[in-house]
């Protein structure tokens, strides 16, 4: 088997900037590289490491990880709608293979995925359904957060599941870097009750936001917040962008020993480098399952602090 890696920023915002960052066509260049070499890999079989925003998972019962053994992603903003092609008896081998293995890891027959997903499937493959994807969940957005050595775990055991399966396999995983987006999903409590019922039920309250006023106030305020960024009301202050946070992160990635994230106090790192720094718990799972079946080191492709995508983009690779 061969195993390939890819994990790359994602932005509602790279769909409703207004004023393209510095460093855009090396952006762009990056991006098309790594499509056109996951492209040229062709992989059998992809697993896809991602957050969620409160579109699929919510606060009444949050699992740390979760294995979709079928998925389909809603059309918030930044994102791409429709169903994923995930193969179910790969998927329920895998979660069969990760409790064996002691990872307890949560099943959903029918995941609602939102753009921490689809944008990087969609950007990366070509599509929603281009290549068979299993979805995995990481919790990163809502406390008590997940400690890093448990991601690692996660992945490393996910890479030892792919070991036995004659499949090129890509591990892609989406979110990062620095960022700290509590404007449009803010700590419980903080926002306005209807989004805080929303928070925790979905929906189910009947004081919350519906589905589609839940998108469509992302969508306004995802807008409203790009203008922001240009008028100076929102800076890389503000938003947590944090370059020396984030080498920190990418030189323990591209080293290869992910054992130096068991350390890492999670509370600390939001601190530094935002809550949406969190989401790097993706990178750390797909990186360990890429080394567990056998990948080399990865190294990192392009990275920028953009505030004008709210966030501090990165993206690295590993054959």
């Amino acid at each position: 088997m061969k195993t390939f890696l890819t994990c790359a920023s994602h932005s509602p915002l790279l769909y409703c900037y207004e004023k393209e960052p510095d460093d855009w066509d090396a952006l762009q260049k990056a991006c098309a590289e790594r499509e056109a070499a996951i492209k040229d890999f062709d992989p059998d079989l992809v697993f896809a490491f991602g957050a969620d925003h409160f579109n699929g998972f919510f606060l009444k019962l949050m699992p740390c990880f979760c294995i979709g053994l079928d998925a389909e992603a809603v059309g918030d903003i930044g994102g791409f709608a429709g169903p994923l092609d995930v193969p179910q008896t790969e998927a329920t081998d895998a979660v069969q293979f990760l409790r064996h293995a002691d990872i307890y890891i949560a099943v959903s027959y029918k995941m609602t995925i939102d753009h921490a997903f689809s944008q990087t499937i969609h950007n990366m493959l070509g599509g929603l359904q281009a290549k068979p994807t299993i979805p995995i969940f990481i919790n990163c957005i809502a406390p008590p957060l997940v400690p890093f050595r448990r991601s690692r775990m996660l992945g490393e055991a996910i890479g030892k599941f792919a070991k036995t399966l004659d499949k090129k396999v890509l591990f892609l995983a989406s979110g990062g870097m620095s960022h700290h987006p509590t404007r449009y999903y803010p700590e419980l409590g903080d926002g306005p009750d209807e989004v805080t019922a929303w928070q925790l039920t979905g929906g189910d309250d009947p004081q919350s936001l519906s589905p589609q006023e839940w998108i469509d106030r992302l969508k306004e305020m995802h807008i409203e917040g790009a203008k922001m960024i240009t008028r100076g009301e929102r800076t890389a202050e503000h938003m947590r962008l944090n370059a020396d946070a984030d080498a920190r992160f990418l030189e323990v990635l591209t080293s290869g020993d992910l054992s130096q994230y068991d350390g890492w106090d999670p509370t600390e790192v939001v601190e530094d480098a935002g809550i949406g720094s969190m989401e790097l718990h993706t990178w750390i799972a797909a990186t360990a399952a890429h080394l567990a079946a056998g990948g080399e080191s990865p190294e990192t492709d392009f990275y920028s602090v953009a505030p004008e995508l709210g966030i501090a983009v990165g993206i690295v690779h590993a054959g």
